[in-house]
C-alpha cells in the first residue's frame, strides 16, 4: 500500500502524489484505496469503541468479560492496517531526513497504541487505555487524506478533461474513396478523415475540402467558432458545428497540439515557485515547533505527577500539529490555477511566471501578430471621382484582384467579402510585376497598382495618399479605363481586441509599451491609434533582449509578449515571457506563459487570475500556519486548570477541518471568470 501510495516527508509527500496525478500515475486508484480504507477502519471502529472498558465507563455501561479482548485485537489491527500509510510514511521521512506530517501521526498513534497494550497488560495505570481514541484517531486521519487526495484529484482534472477531448475512433478515407472506422491511435501522418458535424477532430490536420464553423473554445479559449476552409488548420480535440471537412492528417498522439498543451500543464503543476518553498519550509518548521511543544508537555504533565496526561496531551499534540494543511495549501491552489487557465486558454508553462504576473508593472508587446494580426488588410478607402463611393472603389479593386495571388490582392478581395460587398465578376485578368493588375468589369479596364501604375499612365496621387504614406502603409490606386477613381491604404491590420487590452492594462496601473522592426512612422500611428505609452521602433531581433533590459533596469518588472522566433530573445530576459500560441515554437519554448489564443486581452486575465492564486496562497499559508499555533497550546493543555482541555479525538477532527477549509478556500479559484471580454470591462 505504501508503495502504491508513494509516501515522502512532508510537503514532498503531497508533492509525490500531485506528480503521479498529473502524470497520470493511478491517482484515481489511490483515491479509491483510501475511500476503501476508511470505509473498511470505519467499520471496525465501531465494535473497538463499543466494547473499550473506558468508553463504556465514560458513557455508563457495563461491557461483557467475553468481549475484553475485542477492543485490543481490533485496535491491533487498525494500528498495523489502517495506520500502515501513516508508519511507512514515517520510515520514508526519516530514511529522508525530512520528518514531517508522516512522522507526528506515526508518533501519536503509536504512543496510542503502546500505553493501550500496556494498560490492557495491567503494566501501565488503567486509565491509559486508549483503544476507542485510537480507533477514531486512525479513521479520522484517514479520512482527512482521503479528502486531501480527492482534492488535488479534482485540481488534476484539467490534464483529463484535455485527454478526453479526443474521440476513441475515426473515420479514415481508404484509396478508393470508401472509408472505414479505425481507432485514433492507428491514424498515421498523410491519412485523411472525414469529420462529420458535431464530431471531433482525431489528430492535427489541414482541411482538404469542405468549410464548417469550428468550435474551438476547449483549445484557444475563443468562445465563438471559427470558419476553416481548405488550406486551413484543424487542431485534435476540436468540434465541427455545421457541416462535414476532410482532413489530412499532419500530426497525431504526442506530436498533436492537444498533447503539447497537456504536458505544459503537466509541467506547470510540478514546477516549482518561491510560495512553494515556503510553504515546504514552513512545513519543516512546524515539526520541530510541534516535537518541541509534545516533548514539553510530557515533561510539564509528568513532573506534576499525571502520566494520563502526559500521554493524552503529548498524542493530541503531536496530532494537531500535522501539517496536512500546510502541505496542501499551496499544490492544491496552483493545481486549480493551472486548470482554470487552461480551460480559458492560458497555458502556465511555470509556476514562478504565474506567480511573478502580479507584480508586472511593464508589459511589452512585439507589434506584427500580436498587437496586429500580421497580415495585411485594407484600413483606408477613398473614391476620387465624383458620385462614386469609397464601397465601390473597394468593389472594383476586388474584383480585378480576384484571381491575383499576390498577398495584397488576397488582402483587397478579403476586405471586400468581410464587409458584404458585392464584387462583380471579372474576366481577361494579367498582372505586371512592379506595376500591378488588370482585369476587366462590367465592360471597363480596371487597374490595381501602385506609384509605377500612375506613372505610366501620367498620373498625380489623391490627395489622401500623402497621410497614408507617412504613416507606413502601403497605397494602391485604382483606374478606371486609365483615369484615377480611387485609391486604397493597406497595412498590417490592428486587432479590434488590442485597444481593448491596453486600456485595461492602464486602469491597473500598467505601463504598456511596444516593439517592432518597423520604420518610426508605421510605429507611431499604430501606438497613437492603441495609446501606447512607449515604442521601440527600428529595433533588429538580436537587440529585442536589451530594450526588456533597458526596462529592466528603470526598475521595471517586464513582461513580454510575443509570438516569433526574434521574440525569443526577449521572451527569455523578460521577468514572464507571454507567448502567443499562434506563434513558433521557440518562442513558446522561451515563455512562461502560452494564450493558445491570438487575442492581447488574455494578458489581462493572466494578471487577475495572478494576482486570485497570489491571495488564496496566502490566506491558505496564514490559516494553515496560525490555526496550528493557536491550537497547540490548547492541545498541550494551557487551560487545563481552568478544566478546559482538548480530547485527542477532537484534536483529530480540528487538522482533518483544517485541511477541509484549506481545499474549500482553493476551489474558490474556480470561480474566477478569465473570458477576456469581460475581464477587461472590470
Amino acid at each position: 500500500m505504501a508503495d502504491d501510495h508513494r509516501m515522502g516527508s512532508g510537503s514532498d509527500t503531497i508533492h509525490d502524489e500531485h506528480h503521479d496525478m498529473s502524470s497520470g500515475h493511478h491517482h484515481g486508484g489511490h483515491v479509491a484505496m483510501f475511500r476503501r480504507l476508511f470505509w473498511v477502519m470505519l467499520a471496525l471502529a465501531v465494535p473497538v469503541v463499543a466494547a473499550d472498558m473506558m468508553f463504556a465507563e465514560l458513557v455508563g455501561y457495563t461491557v461483557p468479560t467475553g468481549l475484553r479482548w475485542v477492543s485490543p485485537v481490533l485496535g491491533t489491527v487498525m494500528y498495523f492496517w489502517g495506520g500502515r500509510p501513516f508508519l511507512t510514511g514515517a520510515v520514508d521521512e526519516i530514511r529522508a531526513r525530512k520528518p514531517a506530517m508522516m512522522l507526528l501521526i506515526s508518533l501519536a498513534i503509536t504512543v496510542a497504541f503502546l500505553a493501550s497494550w500496556g494498560s490492557t497488560l495491567g503494566v501501565l495505570h488503567h486509565e491509559l487505555d486508549y483503544w476507542w481514541e485510537l480507533a477514531l484517531l486512525i479513521v479520522i486521519m484517514l479520512l482527512g487524506h482521503w479528502i486531501e487526495m480527492r482534492s488535488l484529484g479534482q485540481a488534476s482534472s484539467a490534464l483529463e478533461s484535455l485527454a478526453a477531448l479526443l474521440p476513441d475512433e475515426a473515420e479514415r478515407v481508404r484509396d478508393d474513396g470508401s472509408t472505414d472506422t479505425v481507432r485514433v491511435d492507428e491514424l498515421r501522418a498523410g491519412d485523411r478523415v472525414v469529420v462529420r458535424p458535431g464530431s471531433r477532430v482525431p489528430a492535427d490536420g489541414l482541411v482538404e475540402s469542405g468549410s464548417a464553423d469550428v468550435d474551438e473554445s476547449m483549445i484557444t479559449g475563443e468562445s465563438r467558432p471559427v470558419r476553416r476552409e481548405p488550406g486551413d488548420k484543424v487542431v485534435a480535440g476540436t468540434v465541427t458545428t455545421d457541416s462535414a471537412l476532410r482532413v489530412r492528417v499532419t500530426a497525431v498522439g504526442a506530436d498533436t497540439a492537444l498533447a503539447g498543451i497537456q504536458r505544459l500543464v503537466a509541467e506547470a503543476q510540478n514546477s516549482s515557485s518561491r510560495a512553494q518553498v515556503l510553504a515546504d519550509r514552513a512545513a519543516g518548521w512546524l515539526f520541530w515547533f510541534a516535537a518541541g511543544s509534545a516533548a514539553i508537555t510530557a515533561v510539564v504533565w509528568l513532573a506534576l505527577g499525571r502520566p494520563e496526561d502526559a500521554v493524552t496531551r503529548t498524542i493530541t499534540v503531536l496530532v494537531i500539529a500535522c501539517p496536512h494543511a500546510l502541505g496542501l495549501a499551496i499544490p492544491l491552489v496552483v493545481s486549480i490555477a493551472t486548470e482554470r487557465a487552461a480551460k480559458a486558454g492560458v497555458l502556465i508553462t511555470d509556476r514562478r511566471a504565474l506567480e511573478a504576473m502580479r507584480t508586472v508593472d511593464a508589459i511589452l508587446f512585439d507589434k506584427t501578430g500580436t498587437l496586429t494580426r500580421g497580415a495585411p488588410a485594407v484600413v483606408g478607402t477613398t473614391a476620387t471621382r465624383s458620385g462614386l463611393a469609397d464601397d465601390e472603389v473597394l468593389a472594383l479593386a476586388a474584383a480585378a484582384e480576384s484571381e491575383s495571388e499576390h498577398p495584397l490582392g488576397r488582402a483587397i478581395v478579403d476586405t471586400a467579402t468581410e464587409r458584404g460587398i458585392h464584387v462583380p465578376a471579372a474576366t481577361e485578368f494579367t498582372a505586371h510585376n512592379g506595376v500591378g493588375v488588370r482585369a476587366t468589369v462590367d465592360g471597363s479596364t480596371i487597374e490595381v497598382g501602385g506609384p509605377a501604375l500612375l506613372h505610366r499612365h501620367h498620373l498625380e496621387p489623391a490627395e489622401a495618399t500623402a497621410r497614408w504614406s507617412a504613416q507606413g502603409s502601403t497605397v494602391l490606386h485604382v483606374l478606371r479605363d486609365g483615369e484615377l477613381i480611387g485609391a486604397l491604404a493597406l497595412a498590417d491590420e490592428v486587432r479590434p481586441e488590442s485597444a481593448q487590452a491596453i486600456q485595461a492594462l492602464h486602469r491597473r496601473g500598467i505601463h504598456v509599451a511596444m516593439i517592432t522592426g518597423d520604420a518610426e512612422p508605421v510605429a507611431r500611428a499604430v501606438a497613437e491609434q492603441l495609446d501606447i505609452d512607449q515604442v521601440f521602433a527600428g529595433v533588429l531581433p538580436k537587440d529585442k533582449g536589451d530594450k526588456v533590459r533597458s526596462l529592466q533596469e528603470a526598475g521595471r518588472t517586464v513582461a513580454m509578449v510575443g509570438d516569433g522566433v526574434n521574440d525569443a530573445p526577449a521572451l527569455a530576459q523578460a521577468d514572464v515571457g507571454i507567448a502567443i500560441g499562434a506563434g513558433t515554437d521557440v518562442a513558446i519554448a522561451s515563455a512562461g506563459v502560452v494564450l493558445a489564443s491570438d487575442d492581447p486581452r488574455a494578458v489581462v486575465s493572466v494578471i487577475e487570475l495572478s494576482q486570485a492564486t497570489y491571495r488564496k496562497m496566502i490566506q491558505n499559508l496564514v490559516w494553515a500556519a496560525g490555526y496550528n499555533i493557536i491550537a497547540v497550546p490548547l492541545a498541550a493543555g494551557v487551560l487545563a486548570p481552568w478544566g478546559i482541555t482538548m480530547p485527542m479525538e477532537v484534536g483529530a477532527l480540528l487538522m482533518s477541518a483544517s485541511t477541509i477549509v484549506v481545499a474549500l478556500n482553493a476551489q474558490l479559484l474556480r470561480r474566477i471568470d478569465l473570458d477576456p471580454a469581460t475581464v477587461v470591462r472590470e
